[in-house]
This record gives structure tokens, sequence and C-alpha cells, in this order.
């Protein structure tokens, strides 16, 4: 008999360049665990690496407690405070005396952005409030994971022990763009808070492989049969995955005959994949004195699916046979499990677990009975997890572009730029932003940018031509600098305004688009040849404006462009004669160097060059052509193009 046997390898610190798609460095447990129950087989022996960090939101310092886990000083939001909690000695734990604030000024959303490997995580958060801000009333806002709202902290969700003790609040997800993205909203003008966050990496088939069909799994009651909670850094009996147990009090109708049995006994098939429900969750029974039924009830959303887990195992002595210890499981009054028998199906000292998801519920509350045929019913443990569908999300395409324009726009933290642009979807958008659902309606994609009068002192990234389903652009009335991303103005794109900046260089081919109707590049610095086609925009009923930039030549109303210029770019023909003149130059160069030499060699120290070489040439006239440039009238009439400087 192995018995729990448990070997962890532990390295606290590790560079995560190691990893691939990772690009942060920081503290984490990087465990090695080989489990084992009472013999030694591939189907019992059984081993897991698992990808840990948990951060000590608002805390300054990285600490191992008591249970030999590392904690990480607060790092990886994108915004708000640091608060100390004012009364921190009543707090067990020293993550739960910090937290972190996101004021209303920093914008509505707000996020931790942790780049972890892909996988399936067990995500754990502690929230307080502790009314550290001497407000009125504790914040209300909500919280998403992955773009898919778990958490709602209203006024029902605070209760007066919420407020001032706190409350841990954990969820099973996917992660699949290497990066955990855990948001907070703010309902009105509140501010979200947050006191730890825990991602542990779990075994991607657990329970029954649900989260491989885009669902989320969020706790509404995981507890045990023991007098005591118990689990992940809550006491010394852990539990792998990181979940916490907590005792049924809360929970049960049946305290007064309420009887707690316990083992110091291996259980058979405990700690094994894919789920690793822990052998001392198995050591601990929650019986009744005589034959009577056993309750639980657990509060719910009667909107969402529940998936339950009993957790069994005989470990009273006195139940040696089969048909000794009989019952019935009923789920909101209909039997979901018929005779159950725990001896009969596993014997003594082993796991016998069941699952039954619980579907088109209509009360707040889902009762759970443990109807007895045979004895007093026995139970170790009851899981209780909504099926949360996963939301839809953006277009990885958009969302890395919308990453890209953030940085190079400089957009301030004010608009809350934060996690996915458009998910969760009744939460708002990026400030500015526009977002529809696809033709596939499994997929949200961005229409509509408006950053007007927004102060934007950045550039243009050429990431914004990956918008392919932008119908509308308007960055006016800003600070912004650099030249325009060849390729915008293609797809569905039909206006884009980009007027009042400080926007410098050619006007791309692209927005010359058949598409667009809609074009106002006034008030910059823009140069070069305007395309017949950009103005025909304007003739064909849409709408051009290029007033107020000084060197844009080529079309009515706007002078003659120079030899230099074709298209907007240089022509090849000034490209050729440029090209000759630098010959030309290089080899007067050499003449005059041979002169040189020759006159020195004969005690002439003359530096004058011969007249002929000084007065001929094709760069000299050339040059004379280029400084005198040709202007032709506008005889065209005026069609909804507006070249001229007097704006719009």
């Amino acid at each position: 008999m192995w018995g729990d046997l448990s070997i962890a390898l532990v390295c606290s610190a590790i560079s995560l360049d190691c990893l691939s798609k990772l690009h942060h460095c920081y503290l984490i447990d990087l465990k090695l665990y080989i489990l084992s129950a009472d013999k030694i087989d591939s189907h019992v022996l059984s081993s897991i690496i698992d990808f840990t960090i948990r951060i000590d939101c608002g805390g300054s310092s990285n600490f191992t407690n008591e249970f030999n886990q590392t904690w990480i000083a607060d790092q990886f939001y994108t915004g708000g405070i640091k608060v100390q909690l004012p009364d921190q000695q009543k707090f067990k734990f020293s993550q739960e005396k910090t937290l972190r604030s996101f004021p209303i000024t920093g914008g509505k959303k707000n996020c931790y952005e942790v780049g972890v490997p892909n996988g399936v995580y067990y995500v754990r958060m502690f929230f307080v409030y502790d009314n550290y801000d001497n407000e009125t009333h504790a914040p209300s806002f909500d919280v998403s994971i992955e773009g898919t709202v778990v958490f709602s902290w209203g006024s029902e969700a605070w209760t007066e022990d919420n407020i001032k003790f706190g409350a841990y609040s954990d969820v099973f997800t996917p992660i699949e763009d290497s990066v955990a993205t855990i948001c907070f909203y703010s309902i009105g003008t509140d501010s979200p808070l947050v006191g730890a966050l825990e991602l542990v990496q779990v075994d991607p088939n657990c329970y029954n492989k649900v989260l491989h069909e885009n669902i989320l799994l969020v706790n509404y009651g995981r507890f045990t049969g023991g007098s005591s909670s118990f689990g992940a850094g809550m006491s010394k009996e852990t539990d792998i995955t990181g979940r916490a147990w907590d005792t049924d009090l809360d929970f049960t109708q049946s305290a007064a005959n309420r009887v707690v049995l316990t083992t110091d006994q291996g259980i058979k098939n405990a700690n094994r994949a894919p789920n690793y429900f822990p052998m001392y969750l198995y050591q601990r029974a929650h019986t009744l004195s005589y034959e009577d039924t056993l309750e639980f009830l657990l509060p719910i959303d009667p909107k969402l699916d529940y998936m339950l887990w009993f957790h069994f195992a005989e470990i009273d002595p006195k139940i040696s046979a089969s048909r000794q210890r009989v019952f019935d499981i009923v789920v909101s009054g209909k039997i979901v499990f018929h005779n159950v028998d725990i001896y009969k199906e596993v014997g003594n000292y082993a796991v016998y677990d069941l699952q039954f998801t619980a579907r088109n519920l209509t009360n707040a509350t889902l009762s759970v009975k443990l109807v007895p045929h045979t004895g007093a019913p026995l139970i170790s443990g009851l899981e209780n997890y909504a099926l949360l569908p996963k939301e839809v999300p953006t277009d990885p395409i958009d969302v890395k572009a919308m990453r890209a324009i953030k940085r190079s726009l400089l957009i301030p933290e004010r608009m809350g730029w934060n996690g996915d642009p458009c998910a969760p979807q009744n939460w708002d958008a990026w400030e500015g932003v526009t977002c529809n659902h696809g033709e596939s309606k499994e997929i949200l994609i961005l229409t509509h940018l408006v950053l007007s009068n927004q102060g934007l002192q950045g550039s243009i990234d050429s990431e914004i031509t990956g918008l392919k389903h932008l119908l509308s652009l308007n960055l006016s009335n800003n600070l912004i600098k650099g030249g325009i991303p060849e390729g915008l103005g293609k797809g569905l794109l039909r206006v884009v305004d980009l007027s009042f900046n400080q926007l410098s260089g050619p006007i791309p081919r692209s927005l010359s688009s058949s598409n667009l109707r809609t074009v106002l590049l006034n008030g910059n610095r823009l140069s070069g040849e305007v395309s017949e086609a950009l103005y025909s925009i304007g003739v064909t009923g849409g709408y051009v404006n290029l007033s107020d930039n000084d060197a844009l030549c080529g079309v009515p109303s706007l002078p003659a462009c120079s030899l230099l210029w074709e298209g907007s770019h240089m022509s090849i023909g000034s490209k050729v004669a440029i090209a000759f003149g630098v010959i030309a130059g290089v080899a007067l160069t050499l003449v005059a160097a041979y002169i040189i030499i020759k006159r020195k060699n004969s005690e002439d120290y003359k530096f004058g060059l011969p007249h002929k070489l000084a007065s001929s040439g094709r760069g000299t006239r050339y040059n004379r052509q280029k400084s005198r440039p040709k202007y032709e009238g506008d005889s065209s009439p005026y069609v909804r193009n507006i070249f001229n400087r007097s704006g719009y």
C-alpha cells in the first residue's frame, strides 16, 4: 500500500523565455506531482505538470505562505491603485489584506492580462470591501474571464460578511491565446476591486471534458461532508488543482442529527486523473444519526444549467456488505439516481463518484436530497457548477489590429481600452468602437472606429488595414503625426475622416478605392500628386476635402505637379534624371581632381573649373525647369471636391 504519495519539484523563479508565446517573466510555482493509490500501474500512477501563478493584488512584495505557496507582488494590471485595508488584523491570510481598486477615472473597464501556456485553468479570486474608501455602499461591478461575464458584484452579492471579511469565487476556464484576461467593469461610477488572483493549470480532460465545448464552469457551491473547510491555501490538507472545499453546514437542512465520520485509512482511486479529487475529501463523510432524508439547498441562477458532482466513499466500518446503506438522489423533486449502494459498487474505502446535469430550472434554489431506503444516507462531498456558455469573442485579427492601434495612437488610460474590444456584449465596447456580429454569428467584428477630438498624439499603425470589416474611420481633430498607411481604404471602408491632424507624406493609392464615398484629409501636411481616382469620388456623388495641405498637386483646383511626381511617388523620369545628375557630378569631381593634380604638378595652384564644364550639361537645364513649375488653371466645374484653403 503506497497510500497518499505526493512528490513536488518546485521551481520558485523561472524565466518564461523558454515557454513559447509568453512575454512576461515572473515568479511561479512549477510543480511535478506524482500521485498514487494502493498499487502502481498505468491507470493509478499518474503525473501532472501545472503552471501556477498567485498575485497578491495591491501587495508590494513577494512572499511564501505557511502552505508553501508562492505569491507575487501586484503586477500585470492595466490600471488602478493599490489599497491597504484599514483593519488588516482580522484577515487570516496575507493576500487578503490588500486590494487593487479601479477608479472610474481610469476607464470603466480594467483588466489583469497574464501570459500563460494555453490550456484549462482553475481561476480563483478574493473580493473584499471593508469600507476602505468610507463610501456609503460597496461597489457594483462585473467580472469577466476571457470575455465572458462570470461574476456580478451587486447589492445581493455583498452580504454583511462579504463586505467585512471577503469571499472567494472560482471558475474553470479554457485559455487559448496564451494570455489570461480577467477584466472588471464598473456599474455606474463605482470602482471595481479585487484582493487576490490565482491561476492554476489543470488537466484539460477534467470534468468530463465539458471545457472543450466552449463552456466555463462557475462554482455555485463546493463542499465537504467534513466538519471544517480544507483545500489549497486554506489548510495543510491540500488540493493540487487549487480547489477549496467549504464545510456543508451552510447548505444542509439536517444539522440537528448530523454525524461526521472520519478515517485515516487510504482511499482507493483518490487523486486520479483527470480530476484529482483529493484523498482527504473521501476520508470525511456526512451522515445522520438515524435513517432520515439528508437535504441540501443550493442557491442558483435558474437561467443556467448546472453540473452536479456527488462524491462518496463508504468509510463506516459497520457497513460490510451490500444493501446495508441504500438511498435515492433526488434533484428538484426528481429521482436522478435510484438505489445508490456505495458498497455494492466499489466496496469500502474506495472512491465512488456520480455526475448529473440539471436543466430547465425554475427556482432560485436547487434542492438536493438523499432519500434513504436502508440505513442513513452518506455523502463525502458535493460540487455544483453553472454551465456558462462562452460569449462570442472578437475576431482575433481585429483584436491584433486594435492592440497595435492602441499602442501607436497612445490611447489614454481614461478610455478603458483593455481586454477584448467588443466582448462581453452586455458591456460597452471600447470607447469609440462599434461592433456587430459577423456572418457566422460566432464572432464579433469592428465596423466603426470614431476617435475624433481625443487629443491623440501618436501615429497610425499599418495594422489598421487589418480591420477588414471596418465601414467608417474617424480620427479627426487630433495631433496624429506620420504618414497614412498604404492599404487604408481597401475592403469595405466607405468613410475616412483624418482631417485636422499633422499627417504628412503622400496620399496612398488605396484611398482611391471605389467603395469609398467620403474622404476628408483637409488640415494636414500631405504632399504629392492626388490621383484622378480619388478626385472622381467627389465627381460621382461622394465627398472629398483635401484643403489646407500646402504640397498637394495634380487635379483641378490644385497646382500641376512637377516632373518629379508621378502619382503619389517620384516619377521614373525624375529618378533617371537624378541618377544621371549624380553620375555627372561624380564625373565632374573626377575631372576637377585630375586638373588639380596636373596643375599641381606644373606648380599652377588655380582651382577654377573649365568654362565649358561650368556652363553646360543637362543637369543645369533640368534644375531650371524644376525651379519653375507650370500651373494649370481649373477648368472643371465644382463638384463636391474641396481643394482650396477655405476648409469646409
